[in-house]
């Protein structure tokens, strides 16, 4: 009698248990080959530098971008409270190049600084507590777009010495999130001044013709009564950007823009994954006294047209700030530094929309030689131009 066979069970995929969710900002190695998740621009998500793995940000996973109460959050610095580390960068580490100071992701050790190459000391410390960043923009340039940005920049820059391709090529971009802050503000401005209005008449000189005689001739003239005036203007600023990074050149930085801050998202670590963060070195006060300084020229603008007339001129004025708010977010670019003749250059990409700005070295060979050129041309122009005069 044949033995009844018994079937198989055919073993069940099973995904992982999770016992215990992780903090917001921890995540799991790669449950492929344990390797730490990168965030990838391309993908939106993290993705996995090895093995290729990708995992969905829940784009409502992180906080509300709010705008918060600047008085009250100087009130609480002042008290030492509403500050802590960004999760996942518990450790800093500050540039003696640059100065700099660097948060690490956890368990990341990092070599050089992204602003200056400058090597770090490897002896992170704790991270300070600061207000912590509550919104956004993560990278939508990838890598190899930020470097063909950099390489068209590079092709198109005039006069450059030609071995500098081959240098600047070299250096290697780095991806940062630099801090920043934006400052709502209702301001209300008292000036005091005077209006100019022009007017025109006829005026009467005297002149005398070449045979010693005078003559009496008129020509009309403009001319500007002043009048005293004095007002009020109220105007609300929204969204006034102030990089809290002093790593980097202000005129580099205010370049690089405008970003999109309409898109801004509620803050996920996991955004952090793969790229480099400063801390910010420009405080909640000290940016306030910056975004006061944007509003100025602004501000100056509204009252010459409330003044009108032809001309304006502004004795004195006072500015009352009121309903501040602010938001403290992060700014995703991409860094390249690069050594050339003993100097170091720093080029920048936005890492929303690929523009490029940054310092360059001259060719003065380059230079010299094009002057030559177009002084030679213009002495053979010359020589011509006599011969068929003659």
């Amino acid at each position: 009698m044949a033995e009844k066979q018994i079937p198989v069970a055919t073993p069940v995929a099973k995904e992982p248990t999770v016992s215990k969710a992780p903090p917001a900002g921890r995540k799991f190695p790669c449950p492929q080959c344990g390797a730490r998740l990168d965030f990838d621009p391309a993908a939106s998500g993290l993705k996995c530098p090895y093995c290729g793995h990708q995992e969905v940000i829940a784009r409502d996973a992180g906080g509300e971008v709010v705008e918060r109460d600047y008085l009250e959050y100087l009130d609480k610095l002042e008290h030492g409270g509403g500050q802590r580390p960004i999760e996942g960068h518990s450790s800093q580490v500050r540039c003696t190049g640059c100065g700099a100071m660097v948060l690490l992701e956890d368990k990341v050790a990092t070599e050089r600084c992204p602003f200056c190459h400058t090597h770090l000391e490897n002896h992170p410390e704790s991270a300070a507590g600061a207000l912590p960043p509550e919104s956004l923009l993560p990278f939508t340039v990838e890598l190899r777009a930020a470097r063909d940005a950099f390489t068209r920049w590079l092709e198109g820059l005039w006069f450059a010495p030609s071995e500098l391709k081959k240098v600047a090529n070299l250096g290697q971009l780095t991806g940062v999130y630099l801090p920043y802050w934006t400052y709502d503000s209702m301001t209300a401005t008292r000036y005091e001044g005077e209006r100019g209005d022009d007017y025109q008449e006829t005026e009467y000189y005297t002149e005398t013709t070449p045979d010693g005689k005078t003559e009496t001739k008129s020509r009309t003239v403009t001319r500007t009564r002043w009048y005293p005036v004095f007002g009020e203007i109220r105007h609300f600023f929204d969204d006034v950007l102030v990089c809290a990074s002093k790593s980097l050149p202000p005129a580099m930085v205010g370049d690089l823009g405008p970003w999109d801050l309409g898109k801004l998202e509620g803050f996920q670590a996991s955004y952090l994954s793969g790229f480099k963060t400063e801390r910010y070195a420009v405080g909640l006060k000290e940016g306030f006294g910056r975004a006061k300084e944007i509003m100025e020229p602004e501000i100056l603008s509204l009252i010459h047209r409330d003044i009108g007339g032809d001309h304006q001129r502004v004795h004195n004025k006072r500015t009352k700030y009121s309903e501040v708010t602010f938001k403290h977010l992060l700014l995703p670019m991409w860094v390249a530094v690069y050594r050339y003749h003993e100097q170091t250059f720093q080029v920048l990409v936005n890492g929303r929309t690929a523009k490029v700005v940054g310092k360059r070295p001259w060719s003065a060979w380059k230079i010299f030689r094009l002057v030559s050129l177009i002084v030679l041309a213009v002495a053979l122009f010359a020589i011509l131009v006599a011969r068929f005069a003659k």
